[in-house]
């Protein structure tokens, strides 16, 4: 029999079984993200655990709705209303289509507010939380239509309504059909208020234009987030508008806390307990 050659060495690293040593393998770094304010990179996961605010400085990162939602509510109580409901591109704006589904992708939610009913500190109420990743918040006939909807809920059933804005505006694509929501959801919450309801809106970084001018500012209790950017133009234009350079901070909630357009800036690690505590401060006559 012919053995030459059949025990031969191993002509790779292969040939010789069993697994290649892993050497030098990098793990990447998490990820991070800056803040504005100290400049500090913070980890994301650090940023999730303490509520999407910087343990350093204090600033509060945009939070998304479903986080949001998540901390504010009672486990398990959330039940959403029309979530199917979504925009149309009513006018044929130009690109409009792509911009929606482009929004839905970025956020995997189908419009730009969450609309729903649950508990907060054990007291049931109306909740709406606006979505900043979906066109920044803005206001169509679909976000006016879900909280209108959401008021007349409320009404029906004798809830508070609890909301958390966010928002650059009425929106554009939608022309004058965005601009009519303003009226609508007005029209909704004073019939709210008119059968003694309670009203709560949480203002959040940015909220401006056409919501700042509606449902945003007509609670019967404004709250804020600290340093949040709330008014109706821009700082921009108001200083070409009236040719004066603005007050330092102006339009930050601390300065119009300052000057009685909100009532209290409280910060994220406190605003359930705050609000489920006004929320039984406000409890209607007969109510357990």
């Amino acid at each position: 029999m012919q053995l030459a050659g059949l025990f031969k060495n191993p002509k790779n690293e292969l040939e010789k079984g069993g697994r290649n040593p892993v050497k030098n393998i990098e793990i990447p770094p998490e990820m991070t993200r800056t803040c504005p304010e100290c400049h500090r990179n913070i980890p994301v996961s650090e940023l999730w655990e303490a509520r999407s605010v910087c343990s350093k400085c204090g600033h509060h990162f945009r939070m998304n709705a479903r986080q949001r939602i998540d901390m504010i509510t009672d486990e398990d109580t959330f039940r959403e209303f029309d979530a199917e409901m979504r925009s149309r591109d009513l006018l044929a704006f130009h690109e409009y289509k792509r911009k929606l589904q482009n929004a839905k992708l970025a956020c995997s939610e189908n419009e730009a507010v969450i609309c729903g009913e649950s508990k907060i500190g054990g007291e049931a109420c109306a909740l709406f939380v606006m979505e900043p990743h979906f066109m920044m918040g803005s206001m169509g006939t679909v976000v006016g239509e879900k909280i209108t909807r959401l008021f007349e809920y409320a009404t029906e059933k004798s809830l508070p309504v609890v909301g958390f804005t966010v928002s650059g505006g009425a929106r554009m694509q939608e022309g004058i059909l965005s601009l009519m929501q303003m009226a609508k959801t007005s029209a909704a919450v004073k019939r709210h208020s008119d059968c003694g309801n309670f009203y709560l809106p949480v203002l959040t970084d940015p909220t401006t234009g056409g919501v700042t001018a509606s449902f945003a500012m007509e609670g019967d209790i404004i709250l804020a987030e600290p340093h949040a950017t709330i008014g109706f133009a821009g700082a921009r234009v108001i200083e070409q508008t009236i040719r004066k350079k603005l007050p330092q901070g102006f339009q930050r909630s601390e300065f119009l806390l300052e000057h009685g357009f909100v009532d209290a800036i409280v910060p994220r690690s406190e605003q359930k307990e705050t609000i489920a505590k006004l929320l039984r401060f406000h409890r209607k006559d007969g109510d357990a």
